[in-house]
C-alpha cells in the first residue's frame, strides 16, 4: 500500500507514527483487487454514493473509512441486502453518536431478511428432495429397461 498525503501526494511509507494529516490512501486497482470487485463496480458503488474517495485528478484514493463502507456493502450483498438498505443503514451512521437509529434498523432489516433466507431454504431442501426421490426413479427405471433379458 502506497501512502498519500491530504492533497494526494505520495509520501514515504513510515512504520513509526503517521502523523494526522496522513492518512493512507489505496488506489483503485488495489482496492478491487483486495476486495475481490471489479473496478467498474467501484465506479458504481461511488455513483450511488456508497462510497466517496477522494480525487487526485483521474485517479481515485479511498480511505480507511471507504475500505470499512466497502466491506459493509459486500456483507450486505452477500446476506441478501439492497444497495439501497446497505446505503439506508450506512447514512445513518454518527461518529459522535450512539447510532442507536441505525443500530435499531439494522436490527428490522436483518430479522426480515433473515425470514426470507429462511423461507428460501425450506424451499431450495423441498426441491432437492423431489429432485432426489425422481432421479432415485428415473436410475431404476432406466436400470431395469438396460438390464439384460433375463434367460428361460
Amino acid at each position: 500500500m502506497m501512502t498519500f498525503n491530504q492533497a494526494g501526494a505520495a509520501v514515504p511509507s513510515n512504520d513509526d507514527a503517521v502523523s494526522e494529516t496522513q492518512e493512507e490512501y489505496t488506489r483503485i486497482g488495489e482496492m478491487a483487487k483486495t476486495y475481490g470487485v471489479t473496478l467498474r463496480t467501484l465506479r458504481f458503488y461511488e455513483d450511488k454514493g456508497l462510497i466517496s474517495p477522494l480525487r487526485d485528478g483521474s485517479t481515485r484514493l479511498y480511505s480507511r473509512r471507504d475500505k470499512a463502507r466497502l466491506k459493509l456493502i459486500l456483507l450486505g450483498r452477500k446476506v441478501g441486502f439492497s444497495l439501497r438498505d446497505v446505503k439506508q443503514i450506512m447514512d445513518l451512521y454518527d461518529p459522535n453518536g450512539a447510532n442507536t437509529k441505525q443500530l435499531r434498523l439494522t436490527i428490522d432489516k436483518s430479522e426480515k431478511q433473515l425470514a426470507r433466507l429462511q423461507k428460501q431454504r425450506a424451499a431450495i431442501d423441498e426441491a432437492i428432495s423431489e429432485l432426489s426421490d425422481t432421479m432415485a426413479i428415473v436410475r431404476k427405471l432406466l436400470a431395469e429397461r438396460t438390464a439384460p433379458p433375463a434367460a428361460a
